[in-house]
């Protein structure tokens, strides 16, 4: 009897977040699931979390808000997957996660859930969310400034909110000026290390190279991730725009040379701009 109810739940779409935890359930199980969906855990599947993160961001970015409706529900699936291997390991469940992150929200904003007062800036409200972020860092005895920033983040956005953490205990340029001697400084060690030193020693001066280029990102207001992304976006733009104007004249890429891509792609800028 219990089946067929189980079976009914996944049927029903009006049933919400009840039918797609019943869904999981179905495909974990042991005996009757998918074969392949057994056999992942919290390792195999945390590359598809990251994944589906950024396929959220590419609908955002591109305004496909039908196109987002469905990447926020492939997101949502990564929660309760992730939930479905917490609860069959016995560390939580899909409702503690739940109860966690919505204590952690009112917590976080006394002013809108308790007695303070909302006559506040945004950044002064910053500055309470960070003091109130660094209270629960310090109960889960991460004493360092730069505890708790996710090793898992992408590379360019964890050097962003590493340099952010440092500059709050005031180690950090005081000119943006600075930060950008630091790259010319760089750079130039850069271009040493690819004429002189090993690969090993040129990748650590590039990544030396990037880190600052973060930080500078800081100082200017810019997220270096985001802006990265953008930049992506606008040379996948450009560089289609050339494959169509090749295309336009019975040609591709490999029919084509630098020099005659390098001026179609100044005459795609300029179309851009006018």
């Amino acid at each position: 009897m219990a089946e067929t109810t189980n079976d009914a739940l996944i049927h029903d779409q009006s049933a919400g977040i009840e039918r797609l935890l019943e869904i999981m359930r179905r495909l974990r199980d042991p005996d009757t699931g998918c074969p392949w969906d057994i056999e992942q855990d919290f390792d195999s599947i945390a590359p598809y979390t990251i994944e589906e993160a950024y396929e959220v961001a590419d609908a955002i970015a591109r305004r496909d808000w039908p196109e987002l409706e469905g990447e926020l529900g492939d997101l949502l699936l990564q929660t309760v997957y992730h939930t479905a291997m917490g609860e069959e390991e016995g560390h939580f469940t899909f409702q503690s996660v739940v109860r966690n992150i919505s204590d952690k929200m009112v917590a976080r904003h006394p002013h809108v859930f308790g007695d303070e007062s909302r006559d506040k800036s945004a950044d002064q409200q910053t500055a309470d969310w960070e003091k109130i972020k660094a209270a629960e860092r310090a109960g889960k005895a991460q004493g360092g400034a730069l505890d708790g920033v996710a090793i898992g983040l992408p590379a360019l956005l964890r050097a962003y909110k590493l340099q952010k953490r440092a500059a709050r205990v005031g180690f950090d340029w005081p000119e943006t000026g600075d930060v950008i001697a630091k790259i010319t400084e760089e750079a130039a060690e850069l271009v040493e290390a690819r004429d002189t030193l090993t690969q090993a020693e040129v990748e650590e001066e590039f990544g030396d190279l990037m880190f600052v280029m973060a930080n500078l990102g800081r100082h200017l207001g810019v997220d270096p991730e985001a802006a990265l992304r953008a930049a992506n976006a606008k040379f996948i733009r450009r560089f289609e725009g050339v494959e169509a104007r090749l295309a336009a004249i019975g040609k591709t890429p490999a029919d084509s040379d630098l020099a005659e891509m390098d001026a179609l792609w100044d005459a795609v800028k300029v179309a851009e701009r006018s």
